[in-house]
C-alpha cells in the first residue's frame, strides 16, 4: 500500500515485513508486559508483616531456620508451584525440538520463537507472583539471564571478527589439527565461537575432497560441544552453574576427563579419515595438493578482547574485592560484568574493519534466536527448579553415573543448559535441609556434580538440538555442498561413536 514516495522505502525487503508482521507487534507488546511486570514485581517482593531486616537486600528473604513452611517451599519463602506449573516448560522444550521439523519455515523467524517464549513465560510469571515467588522471578530473569546472554553475546560477536583465510592440503593429520586446536579454543571462546571461527576454514580445505561428511560430525562432537568442559566459558550449562555459585576454577579438575575423551575421539577420526582419503580420486587429491593458499588470520585484536571477557568472567564477581563486599550489600551488583562484556563488544565494533565481519558471513541471527528462546527458558524453568529442590530425593536418582545418563539423556533432545539447572536443582535436593545450595553441592557431592557437568556438555553431543552449534555448523556444511545425515541417521552415528567413549568414561571416573 503506497501512499507516498517516503512510504515505497519502507515497503521494501526486510524491514517492510518486520514493520507490518503482526507476530513480530505481538511479540513487541507482550515483551512490553514483561518488562512492567518485572517493575511491578520488586514492589510485591516483602509481604506485609515480614519486614526486610537491616543489610539485608530486597531480593534475599528474612530467614527463619526453625520456618518448617519455608523449608517445604524451597528455602525462599512464598507457596509451592502446582505440578502443573511445570508444563509450560515442557511446552517450550517441546517446542525447541519439534518445531525445527513440522513448522520450519515459521520457527525460523526469530520473532516468531520469542512470541513462542512470551506465551508460555508471561503467565508463569504472574502464576509465581501470585505464589509470592517475586524473588525467583527477579532473580532468574535479571541476575543470571541478563549476565548469561551478555557473555554468549560477547563470545559471539567478538569471535566474528576473526578471520582465518587460505586453503592448506586436507590430509588426516591437518584435519586433527583442525579439530584438536578447535576443541582446546572451545573452552575459552566458547563452543559456539569456536565452531564459527574454524568451521568455514575447515570446509574450505576439504573442499576438493568428496568424502568430508565425517569430518562435519566429528567436528560437532569435538569442537561444538566436547570441547568446551574446562571452563565456564565453553558451554553455556557451565556458565549457569559458574552464575549459580559453581567456582569459576572448579572445571579445571575436569581435565582428565576432557583430554581422555577427546584423545580417544581424534584417534578415531584419524583412522577414519586415513582410510576416507585413500578412497579419494586421484585428481581431487592432485587439487588438493595444487591449490595451496596459506593460511591468515586477521582480526587479531579481537583476541586481545577475548582475552578480556575472560578475565571479567573470572574476576570480577563475588569471590574477589571489591565485588565480594559490594555483592553482600547488594546481589544487584553482580550486573556489574555486563557493561563490561558490553564495552569489549564496543571495542571489537570500532576497532575492527566491517569486511572481515562480512567475509565470515556473520550476521546476529543466532545470538538472537538463543536470546529469545532463552527468556522463555528461564522464567518457565522456575517452578521446575522449586520443586526438584524440595523433593528431588524422591525420583531416586543419586548416584554419579545416574546423574551422568540422566543429564546426559535429556540434554541430547532438550537445550543441555536448562536442563543442567534442573539436575543442579535435584543435586541440592539431596542436602539437609538449611544446607541445599551450590556451594555445598560443590563441597559435599563433587561427584555428583561432574557427573551433571559431563552429561550436559559431553551428551548435547548427541543430536543436532543438543546444544546450538550444533545444527549451525550442519546448515553451514550443507551451504558448501556437504550431505549432512538427517536428525536419525546422526543420532545413529552419535550413538555408535560415542556411547561405548561415554560408557568408558563414566566407568573410570563416576
Amino acid at each position: 500500500m503506497n501512499i507516498s514516495g517516503t512510504m515505497s522505502i519502507k515497503e521494501t525487503g526486510a524491514f517492510r515485513r518486520a514493520q507490518l508482521s503482526p507476530n513480530l507487534k505481538t511479540a513487541a507488546a507482550l515483551l512490553i508486559a514483561l518488562f512492567s511486570i518485572l517493575c511491578i514485581a520488586p514492589v510485591l517482593d516483602a509481604a506485609p508483616g515480614e519486614p526486610v531486616k537491616q543489610g539485608q537486600t530486597k531480593t534475599e528473604p528474612v530467614k527463619d531456620a526453625g520456618d518448617e513452611k519455608q523449608k517445604k517451599s524451597g528455602g525462599h519463602g512464598g507457596k509451592m508451584p502446582a505440578y502443573w506449573s511445570v508444563i509450560p516448560f515442557a511446552l517450550i522444550l517441546l517446542g525447541v525440538a519439534v518445531l525445527p521439523i513440522v513448522a520450519g519455515h515459521w520457527w525460523h523467524n526469530n520473532w516468531n520463537k520469542l512470541l513462542v517464549s512470551l506465551v508460555l513465560g508471561i503467565p508463569t510469571s504472574i502464576y509465581l507472583i501470585y505464589l509470592g515467588r517475586t524473588h525467583d522471578l527477579v532473580h532468574q530473569l535479571v541476575l543470571d539471564y541478563i549476565p548469561f546472554i551478555a557473555l554468549l553475546g560477547a563470545l559471539f560477536y567478538i569471535s566474528g571478527g576473526i578471520v582465518l583465510r587460505g586453503d592448506i592440503r586436507a590430509t588426516p593429520a591437518n584435519n586433527v589439527i583442525f579439530l584438536a586446536i578447535g576443541s582446546a579454543l572451545a573452552s575459552f571462546i566458547g563452543t559456539t565461537g569456536a565452531s564459527m571461527v574454524l568451521i568455514r576454514p575447515l570446509l574450505r580445505t576439504n573442499s576438493e575432497r568428496k568424502h568430508v561428511v565425517h569430518t562435519v560430525i566429528f567436528f560437532i562432537f569435538c569442537v561444538s560441544n566436547i570441547g568446551g568442559l574446562l571452563t565456564p566459558l565453553g558451554d553455556p550449562p557451565l556458565f549457569l552453574g559458574y552464575l549459580k555459585g559453581v567456582p569459576f576454577t572448579w572445571t579445571f579438575q575436569l581435565f582428565p576427563q576432557w583430554a581422555l575423551t577427546l584423545g580417544i575421539l581424534l584417534t578415531m577420526y584419524f583412522i577414519w579419515d586415513t582410510i576416507a582419503y585413500r578412497k579419494e580420486e586421484v585428481r581431487d587429491i592432485q587439487r588438493d595438493e595444487t591449490e595451496i593458499q596459506p593460511l591468515v588470520i586477521r582480526g587479531h585484536l579481537n583476541f586481545l578482547w577475548l582475552l578480556g571477557v575472560i578475565l571479567v568472567v573470572a574476576f570480577v564477581n563475588e569471590q574477589y574485592e571489591p565485588f565480594k563486599t559490594l555483592i553482600q550489600k547488594n546481589d544487584y551488583f553482580k550486573l556489574m560484568q555486563v557493561p563490561c562484556l558490553l564495552a569489549l563488544v564496543g571495542l571489537s565494533a570500532y576497532f575492527t574493519p566491517k569486511r572481515y565481519r562480512e567475509e565470515n558471513n556473520f550476521n546476529l541471527h543466532p545470538i538472537e534466536e538463543v536470546a529469545f528462546l532463552f527468556v522463555g527458558i528461564f522464567m518457565t524453568m522456575i517452578p521446575a527448579l522449586i520443586l526438584l529442590k524440595a523433593e528431588g530425593a524422591a525420583l531416586g536418582i543419586r548416584t554419579p553415573v545416574q546423574y551422568f545418563v540422566a543429564t546426559g539423556v535429556f540434554s541430547s533432545f532438550l537445550d543441555n543448559a536448562p536442563t543442567y539447572l534442573v539436575f543442579l536443582a535435584l543435586a541440592e535436593g539431596m542436602l539437609p535441609a538449611g544446607q541445599q545450595t551450590v556451594h555445598q553441592v560443590v563441597a559435599q557431592l563433587p561427584l555428583i556434580l561432574t557427573g551433571i557437568s559431563l552429561g550436559a556438555v559431553f551428551m548435547g553431543a548427541n543430536t543436532y538440538i543438543g546444544n546450538a552449534p550444533n545444527f549451525m555448523v550442519k546448515a553451514i556444511a550443507e551451504e558448501r555442498g556437504v550431505p549432512m545425515p538427517s536428525f536419525g541417521m546422526y543420532l545413529v552415528y552419535s550413538v555408535i561413536i560415542l556411547g561405548p567413549v561415554f560408557a568408558l568414561v563414566a566407568w573410570l571416573f563416576l
